[in-house]
């Protein structure tokens, strides 16, 4: 059973900073794909950022490149998101997911396991 804890949520002002943390508890995650996606009020779920277990090759949505950073350390099983100059439009519930599968996907439905999600604001 594999189970994810998002933390580092909460209310920044635009052009600062958030970095969201993952916990995950479960065998063989070091060879999980790892994401984040994230969903704002009456919008559709979207895909932010992924990163593969071995390689840690990552990939990321067009609106937040250069911008957000995803990381893992498979020693202590936890995937980070760092965000900087963050935008009115990043605000969301942001939510970690874990696929057992080497490739990254940006479809939702392709990640078996979900935390229960951390808000981000971001004020104008």
């Amino acid at each position: 059973q594999v189970q994810l804890v998002e933390s580092g949520g909460g209310l920044v002002q635009t052009g600062g900073s958030l970095r969201l943390s993952c916990a995950a508890s479960g065998r063989f995650l070091s060879s999980y794909t790892m994401a984040w996606f994230r969903q704002a009020p009456g919008k559709e779920r979207e895909f932010v950022a992924a990163i593969t277990g071995s390689a840690g090759a990552t990939r990321y949505a067009d609106s937040v490149k250069d911008r957000f950073t995803i990381a893992r350390d498979n020693a202590k099983n936890t995937v980070t998101l760092q965000m900087n100059s963050l935008k009115p439009e990043d605000t969301a519930v942001y939510y970690c997911t874990a696929r057992n599968s080497p490739l990254t996907s940006t479809l939702g439905n392709l990640y078996e396991h979900w935390g229960q999600g951390t808000q981000v604001t971001v004020s104008s």
